[in-house]
């Protein structure tokens, strides 16, 4: 038998019902406005990208540490210090990703520190991370570009090959997002590709036409390529051992690089073309480039 309701029961239940429509048209707009949020997403990999330096190192446990030990995953090289505040906020997100992908990620963790063994062996067991962890040398780090920043982190794909570069503290979402596209999952995101000009490795500097606080906008063409080659030829004397063009990548607060690339725009924009200054900057610098 269907009971009869009363007036108070009839505006009760229409209450329900339009707060559940309402509820209802809420989260399908949320959710149009993360999908719409997700179709503007962009993630960026290097194209044509070039292997990793491979290196060989001794984990804090003692087990041998290289890349080819991860070929076939993805990998996230991570350089940071047990000092430095934003490298420690992102281990968990670091472990979170390890942990959800670990049969397909591989997380390499190389401490900067110059304390021993046995601290980075405290810091690690205390924050319970579950990715290899290495003391790496300054060689490793001249092979990956001077690593001018902590964090900073590398993304290879599963060849082996660096896709990315990212410096400073990011959105885990970010890191979890480029690990899926290279394993070929579902992703939110377009995938966009660019040439490396610098960002990834400093030898592809002179790929670059614009560089970090150089103003090229009042020379022709001409007088632009001219003043790119000589970026590219001449060292900086600042004791970096890097040409100008990537001692202005690598770091953008070096005075003497600045001033150098501002005196040679200055002296190409009073020449018709800028070719007799070409032609003299055409001999080999004396700089070795890591």
């Amino acid at each position: 038998m269907v009971r009869m309701k009363t007036t108070s029961q009839v505006r009760r239940l229409r209450g329900a019902l339009c707060f559940a429509s309402g509820a209802l048209l809420l989260s399908a707009l949320m959710a149009f406005a993360v999908s719409a949020q997700e179709a503007d997403r962009v993630i960026r990999f290097v194209r044509n990208p070039d292997a990793a330096p491979e290196f060989k190192l001794d984990s804090i446990d003692g087990k041998p540490l290289t890349l080819a030990s991860a070929h076939g995953k993805v990998v996230l090289l991570n350089f940071w210090a047990t000092w430095c505040g934003p490298c420690r906020a992102e281990i968990p997100d670091l472990i979170a990703l390890q942990q959800k992908y670990k049969d397909q990620l591989q997380i390499i963790g190389l401490t900067v520190d110059d304390d021993d063994v046995a601290f980075v062996k405290q810091v690690v067991a205390r924050t319970r991370i579950n990715y290899p962890v290495a003391m790496t040398t300054p060689e490793v780090r001249v092979q990956y570009g001077g690593v001018a920043a902590l964090p900073t982190s590398f993304v290879l794909d599963t060849q082996g090959r660096i896709v990315q570069k990212h410096e400073g503290l990011r959105d885990p979402a970010l890191y979890e997002t480029e690990i899926r596209a290279l394993l070929g999952l579902p992703i939110g995101a377009r995938v966009e590709t660019f040439e490396d000009t610098g960002q990834i490795f400093l030898a592809h500097a002179d790929r670059a036409s614009e560089l970090p606080g150089v103003d090229l906008s009042k020379l022709t063409p001409q007088q632009k390529q001219a003043a790119l080659h000589k970026f590219n030829a001449e060292g900086c004397t600042c004791g970096c051992k890097f040409t100008l063009a990537q001692c202005r990548i690598y770091d953008r607060n070096c005075a003497v690089s600045k001033s150098r690339t501002e005196k040679i725009v200055n002296e190409l924009s009073r020449t018709p073309t800028g070719k007799e200054t070409q032609e003299k900057s055409s001999a080999p610098a004396n700089t070795v480039s890591p």
